[in-house]
């Protein structure tokens, strides 16, 4: 069984993590803040009892100097019985006297002088057990005198009532807590499921699409990153598609053409091996055997330079040349078929203009463009060379009179294995990949190539070069 963990799950732990530890931190937040409340609002409270309680006392001292005692006594515990809080009064030696205790606990003790010194004038606040009597209090006391002795008055109330509060805090904020982290996480489940959703969405499309169904599309999502990548998702499927149609047809193009050439070479050599041609016509069907071959290889002589350009395989080495050489040495190639339709060639009479680029792809380049140029120019007509520096890239036409091309025709002739039907009329021998050949080679060295027509006037190929080192 995989130890792998689905993004809904890491999510909603992640996310139920975060907000259980958010709600700990805000408890610890809230038990020192009530903790801390607690304890001033109690030491407050005990200053003023004492302060309270001593003004009580002096009182009554001065109001009843024999009998004070009694009605002190009762007017602790009525003090007492009014603020919740303890009351004590002792003399200077730490000698109770009288105290709102009805229990007993206080009876007999006497305070220590080293609790007696830290009280002064002022109500004084403290932590202590009393003497062992109680367990850890709260004390406040100060010391008063009247008529006289020095007396102490002392304030006090167990630590036990502050736990009860910070006890009774924390349970409502426990059980607010339990409530609202179960709501969050009901939320949290499917803020999660729906977070995870299209990721599970992509993956099924992406089934598809590894099963070749290429029409899948991912739905528009309103989360902006989402979006983004079914965007790009769909686009990638939309090129996938394009892809596989390109890769049909050129697999149905291909076999078209080697097929062709093929089927004529084996239905010659059959026909020379059972003696349906007979000797003497050899030569003649050896020659179309001869030119069949010579298409084969120029077929995959261009289908390996194709693919070698597509996979980055070919490094153009370049170098500065003039633009002239590899135009002049192709037309010098042509020059039978230039004079046999009288063709008149213009526009090379210029100044010295240099390209840097690969000297043998550029020569491939106007090989192509200007035998199309020749087979497709009316008789009497005329070719024209055009050369135009713009920065780093100079513009290279080359246009030719004739027949032109349609609209229709414009979009497809760099497409591979593509030819007008005039084309496959005037040129058995081609193969329908020198202008695929030209625009990967333009692209190459990072120019661009267009072809522009006027129907029954000319056709114009126009591409650019870069004439020196970018950069440089």
């Amino acid at each position: 069984m995989s130890n792998r963990k689905s993004i809904f799950l890491k999510y909603f732990v992640i996310y139920s993590a975060v907000i259980l530890i958010s709600f700990i931190c805000l408890g610890a937040v809230l038990l020192l803040v009530s903790s801390r409340y607690f304890l001033q609002e109690k030491k407050d409270l005990l200053d003023r009892n004492t302060l309270t309680a001593a003004d009580g006392v002096a009182q009554m001292i001065e109001e009843s100097p024999t009998g004070w005692r009694e009605t002190t006594a009762w007017s602790m515990r009525e003090l007492a019985s009014r603020s919740g809080i303890d009351v004590i009064l002792c003399d200077k030696n730490g000698k109770i006297i009288a105290s709102s205790d009805t229990a007993g606990r206080l009876f007999g003790i006497s305070l220590s002088s080293s609790m007696l010194e830290r009280f002064g004038s002022e109500p004084v606040y403290l932590m202590s057990s009393f003497e062992g009597t109680y367990e850890e209090c709260h004390v406040s006391g100060m010391k008063f005198s009247v008529n006289g002795p020095e007396y102490y008055i002392i304030s006090l109330t167990p630590k036990s009532a502050q736990d009860d509060y910070v006890w009774e805090i924390m349970k409502i904020f426990l059980i607010s807590m339990l409530v609202v982290y179960i709501a969050v996480i009901i939320a949290v489940y499917f803020i999660a499921k729906r977070l995870s959703a299209p990721i599970i969405e992509i993956a099924e499309v992406s089934r598809e699409i590894g099963k070749g169904n290429f029409s899948v599309k991912l739905p528009e999502y309103n989360i902006y990153e989402m979006q983004e990548l079914s965007n790009a998702f769909n686009e990638m499927a939309a090129s996938l598609k394009s892809y596989d149609t390109m890769r049909n047809s050129f697999v149905a193009n291909v076999s078209h053409e080697l097929r062709t050439p093929m089927t004529s070479i084996g239905g010659f050599v059959d026909g020379m091996l059972d003696k349906t041609i007979p000797p003497e016509e050899y030569d003649h069907y050896l020659k179309i055997i001869s030119s069949e071959v010579s298409r084969l290889t120029r077929l995959v002589r261009s289908m390996l330079n194709l693919a070698k350009i597509e996979a980055g395989e070919l490094q153009p080495n370049l170098t500065r040349f003039s633009v002239l050489d590899p135009i002049v040495d192709t037309l010098v190639t042509f020059e039978s078929r230039l004079e046999a339709k009288n063709i008149d060639v213009r526009g090379l009479d210029i100044d010295s203009t240099y390209l840097y680029a690969d000297n043998d792809l550029i020569h491939q380049v106007m090989y192509n463009l200007i035998e199309n140029a020749i087979k497709f120019v009316d008789n009497n007509g005329y070719i024209e060379f055009s050369f135009n520096s713009v920065g780093y890239m100079t513009v290279i036409s080359i246009k030719n009179s004739g027949e032109g091309l349609s609209e229709d025709e414009l979009p497809l002739v760099f497409d591979r294995f593509y030819k007008t039907d005039k084309s496959r009329g005037l040129d058995t021998t081609g193969v329908g990949l020198g202008l695929n050949i030209v625009r990967s080679i333009i692209r190459l060295h990072g120019g661009k190539i267009m072809v522009r027509s006027v129907k029954g006037e000319y056709t114009e190929f126009v591409f650019s070069v870069p004439n020196r080192k970018i950069g440089k």
